[in-house]
């Protein structure tokens, strides 16, 4: 299991909103507005070797503070927001790892075998992260698109796992209906990726300390990341980055 950093951009600063308030007609919820330039978080990511995270665009205005973060780790951050077989590629030249896809693989709440197709053949299976970031409806969870807005008819299962692994090589998951909120962690998910997901996935939303890593961690079965933003001191928050940091080197020694 390793702990993986994130850099989310709003009009081209870094930020960390309550994710399931971001809409198309209303200012989100916001965190956290950072006077330091993604670049820097980058910078720090790879100096701390943290390889693995992911910068988020959520909305227009920020391709250039990706891009920069990108180059700032070249080969170390993967890249979503807007992706498309026609943009991915300006990522993976920047220094993306991977390109991370949502709500193109959609059209009226149904998954598009000929976008998934189309976007596993721009970029390569190897290259490609599917986020199937999710909300509850009753005590299952559904995969969400459009600004994690609009339900799709994929309901999280071992069977969905299992088939879309095929395309991709790895899942981001964001637990929606805790993102940002700093109010723990979608354990029931957590169990769920850890038992079932056949590559490596990440899980972000509500993780607020240590012992929600180490809870991550043992319902995973050490098979599920996790990444941490509006409860790390970086982002206003308590917990400590050097405190992950150092628990990240304690497991990975």
């Amino acid at each position: 299991m390793r702990f993986r950093p994130c850099i989310d951009l709003r009009g081209g600063q870094v930020v960390q909103i309550v994710g399931g308030t971001l809409t198309d007609n209303a200012e989100p919820t916001i965190n956290f507005v950072s006077s330091r330039r993604a670049e820097d978080f980058a910078a720090m990511y790879r100096a701390d070797a943290l390889p693995g995270g992911h910068v988020i665009a959520l909305g227009p205005g920020n391709d250039g503070a990706a891009c920069l973060a990108l180059g700032a780790f070249p080969g170390g951050m993967q890249m979503g927001g807007g992706v498309t077989p026609e943009t991915a590629a300006t990522y993976l030249d920047a220094g993306a790892s991977h390109v991370i896809v949502t709500s193109y693989l959609f059209v009226d709440g149904q998954l598009s075998e000929q976008r998934l197709a189309m976007m596993t053949r721009s970029v390569g299976r190897e290259r490609l992260v599917l986020d199937l970031s999710c909300r509850r409806r009753g005590d299952d969870y559904f995969v969400v698109c459009e600004r994690w807005q609009r339900f799709t008819a994929l309901k999280l299962e071992p069977a969905l796992l299992a088939q879309l692994s095929e395309s991709c090589a790895e899942f981001l998951i964001h637990g929606v209906d805790v993102e940002g909120m700093r109010a723990g962690f979608e354990a029931p998910l957590v169990a769920l990726l850890g038992a079932h997901s056949p590559i490596a996935v990440t899980y972000a939303g509500g993780l607020r300390s240590l012992a929600d890593l180490d809870a991550v961690a043992t319902l995973g079965n050490g098979r599920v990341d996790a990444s941490i933003g509006s409860a790390l001191d970086l982002f206003g928050g308590g917990l400590r980055y050097r405190d992950v940091c150092a628990w990240q080197a304690l497991r990975a020694d």
